[in-house]
């Protein structure tokens, strides 16, 4: 293939099977659309899933109803870069912009859309899993999920908007969170997004729960109050002594686990609010009269719904310090080795690992 209309890509094939190849370079925009030259882009816990369990998302056996694309993808969603060609019919943004992008593509017809709900369209396709993604020298993807990133934004930094942008939502579904008790399940990747996003948004003490050792320590580095290891306690006893016998106010479960889900809901009080983030891949029993006893709530947070713009914000202002989350910088050309199975066998050690395209920009090696 000529160099000149090529590019190197991570491309999922199956289960265990992502391939670095030269693939064809994206075709000039359609109307509505950009194309991005990207500069970073996270390895995403959806990423991994696809590399151990795939398919999980990725349509193989029809093709998706909004993209079209099925079997093989280029994946990769949370990313920044430089804007290098416009379809026809864009405003707002010209080539040069750094920006980054929402991965929800949507129809924009559905009873969703018009409600301005695009994470929970009728065709949602996420960029990286149903439609070609960002594990690539270029990107396109429409222009209106695009977000420009402010001068002097560091680039590090756009790659983690989207799991942010995650965290964020899901505080927002808690509702009002000023000066309340919340726990977080969890201190992975998008736990420890939470917690930062939480403490942002006011929250008066944040507890998290997590097994880990490096992890509780992020957990504490990124805004938690406290951390409690449920293999070392009672963690619903735990915080009704911290909380006067009641229990949290609120709770954000971010590990998609039935037992993990089922403690977020034990460790709130009566009429507390349990949020689930967390990508569940098997059905729990549960006795739902637990809720109906206690007047809890559980509501559900998938993605993110407009909240980039008040990530980028709050990175920019200095108020969200993205530093502690990123614990590798790899160049695209060692994904699998030092990205995926990094990730693999070094999950403890590991947050975010972020890969560049162009080799100007990486430093080689998962930093612990």
């Amino acid at each position: 293939m000529n160099q000149a209309t090529t590019m190197s890509a991570a491309v999922w094939h199956g289960r265990q099977d992502i391939r670095l190849e030269r693939v064809p370079r994206p075709a000039v925009p359609a109307p509505g659309w950009a194309q991005i030259r990207v500069h970073w882009c996270g390895i995403c816990g959806s990423d991994l899933h696809e590399y151990l369990a795939g398919p999980v998302f990725i349509p193989v056996d029809e093709p998706h109803p909004l993209t079209g694309l099925k079997g093989q993808c280029i994946l990769g969603h949370e990313f920044c870069g430089e804007i290098v060609a416009l379809g026809e019919g864009v405003a707002g943004f010209a080539t040069g912009d750094r920006v980054t992008a929402d991965a929800c593509q949507h129809c924009g017809e559905c009873r969703y859309c018009r409600e301005g709900k695009i994470n929970l369209c009728e065709r949602l396709a996420f960029t990286g899993l149903m439609n070609d993604g960002a594990f690539a020298e270029y990107v396109n993807v429409p222009a209106n999920l695009l977000y420009r990133l402010p001068a002097g934004f560091p680039l590090e930094a756009g790659a983690l908007i989207e799991p942010l942008a995650v965290g964020m939502h899901a505080v927002r579904q808690a509702g009002d969170i000023t000066g309340k008790t919340l726990v977080v399940v969890g201190a992975g990747t998008i736990g420890l997004c939470t917690i930062m996003c939480a403490r942002a948004a006011g929250a008066g003490r944040i507890i998290a729960l997590e097994m880990s050792t490096a992890r509780k320590q992020k957990a504490l580095e990124v805004g938690a109050s406290l951390v409690l290891d449920p293999a070392n306690c009672d963690a619903v006893a735990e915080v009704k002594a911290l909380t006067g016998g009641d229990g949290a106010d609120l709770s954000i479960e971010c590990i998609g686990h039935k037992q993990t889900a089922k403690l977020a809901i034990d460790v709130l009080r009566k009429a507390g609010r349990c949020v689930l983030v967390g990508i569940f891949e098997e059905p729990s029993e549960f006795n739902f009269f637990d809720i109906v006893a206690t007047e809890k709530q559980v509501v559900g947070a998938l993605a993110y719904s407009g909240e980039f713009a008040e990530v980028i914000a709050l990175i920019d202002q200095g108020r969200m310090d993205v530093t502690p989350l990123i614990t590798g910088r790899i160049p695209l050309d060692h994904i699998i080795e030092q990205g995926f199975e990094e990730l693999v066998h070094n999950k403890d050690r590991n947050v975010k690992i972020i890969v560049s395209p162009g080799r100007a920009h990486a430093t080689e090696g998962a930093a612990s």
